[in-house]
């Protein structure tokens, strides 16, 4: 075993796919995911603080056996209120609720079409939902339509970001859940990075006017713009049941901690409040993007093309030895050829941060102010 480890090191070596897990105090921060500041908001670290007197370090168990405490069941009123839908199940992260949806509603009956960008955890819960399933083609709504129009299973179910996190474009909700309603299938939007950022933070559903549509799902994830920990799947009563009676990952898992449940509570009545952080979010976002000579993206990540894994990692090290810390998209995340810097722009970036950013990026890329 030690030979072959050591020969896929060797391989991602030589194709300059190593990654790292080091902290990086005392950067500039362009490469988390606390799209609002939220992380590290008083009133948000209090709520988490308070709930460790109350609740403990961690959930002891299960939700179904005794894991579930009133921060789990505060999170969930709140989150429905943010999003507008009927109801709310929170798991332990976002990726075990797209493991655990995507099980839930899977098998033999029920095909699945999702676009091609979606999230590595929706692609693993694909796998193993068992369910036929049809990849289209980035943004292809079309090819949705088609698929829809020639399946054979009973059921379908089309799954689709509503802002992606490699390209930072925003999915045509609108369009696509009106061929699901027009096939009688249920559209499953991933908000991981519509949350707290479209439509003045309530997502991307919210403001397609599709928040409570029975045809409609969310999933979402707590650890990026609400700045905590954890993920939820959001939508009827009768879709909440099936996945907490249904999902391995719900069922079998450790709940969320109370004080990360806690501290989501709070920032979702922060961005309910406070409009204005996701406005001064974008505004950052399109002033990075500007600077930067590309074209500024839906959500808070503006994704810049840098070619080769090589050069994307030469960059990234180039930044941080400036005082940047971006992140780095390369195989596998991306296809070979298309690697890219990802520069993600928070609300609480302030002017001479963002300015001593973009400098440094801008003048790394090559690009003429």
């Amino acid at each position: 075993m030690d030979t072959w480890l050591a020969s896929r090191a060797d391989v991602r070596e030589r194709r300059g796919l190593v990654r790292t897990a080091t902290a990086r105090a005392g950067l500039i921060d362009l490469a988390s995911n606390d799209y609002l500041g939220l992380s590290a908001d008083p009133r948000v670290v209090a709520a988490a603080a308070a709930a460790l007197q109350t609740y403990g370090a961690g959930a002891r168990a299960s939700r179904v056996v005794c894991g579930t405490t009133g921060a789990h069941q505060d999170l969930e009123e709140q989150l429905r209120r943010l999003t507008g839908q009927e109801s709310a199940l929170v798991f332990s992260s976002g990726y075990t609720a797209n493991l655990g949806v995507m099980t839930a509603l899977g098998g033999p009956g029920t095909l699945i079409i999702h676009d091609a960008h979606v999230h590595a955890s929706l692609l693993d819960g694909i796998r193993l939902s068992r369910s036929p399933a049809v990849a289209v083609a980035h943004q292809d709504t079309a090819a949705i339509g088609a698929a829809l129009a020639a399946r054979t299973q009973p059921r379908a179910v089309v799954v689709l970001e509503s802002i992606y996190s490699v390209l930072g474009d925003a999915a045509a909700l609108a369009e696509v859940a009106a061929l699901c309603a027009d096939f009688d299938a249920l559209l499953l939007v991933d908000e991981a990075h519509g949350i707290g950022v479209a439509g003045d933070g309530r997502g991307a559903v919210h403001a397609a006017g599709l928040a409570g549509a029975r045809h409609v799902a969310v999933t979402a994830t707590l650890s990026k713009a609400l700045g905590s920990q954890g993920g939820a799947v959001l939508g009827s009563h009768l879709l909440r049941e099936h996945v907490l009676n249904t999902a391995r990952t719900f069922i079998f898992d450790t709940a969320l901690a109370p004080a990360a449940a806690a501290a989501a509570t709070q920032a979702c009545r922060i961005v309910r409040a406070e409009p204005e952080r996701s406005r001064r979010m974008l505004a950052n976002a399109a002033a990075l993007a500007q600077r930067c000579g590309v074209a500024a993206a839906a959500g808070a990540v503006q994704s810049i093309p840098v070619g080769s894994a090589d050069r994307a990692t030469a960059l990234t090290a180039a930044l941080h030895a400036s005082g940047v810390a971006v992140g780095c998209f390369r195989p596998p995340s991306v296809p070979d050829g298309v690697s890219r810097l990802r520069l993600t722009a928070r609300a609480n970036l302030t002017p001479a941060e963002l300015d001593r950013a973009a400098t440094a990026v801008a003048a790394a890329l090559g690009v003429m102010p």
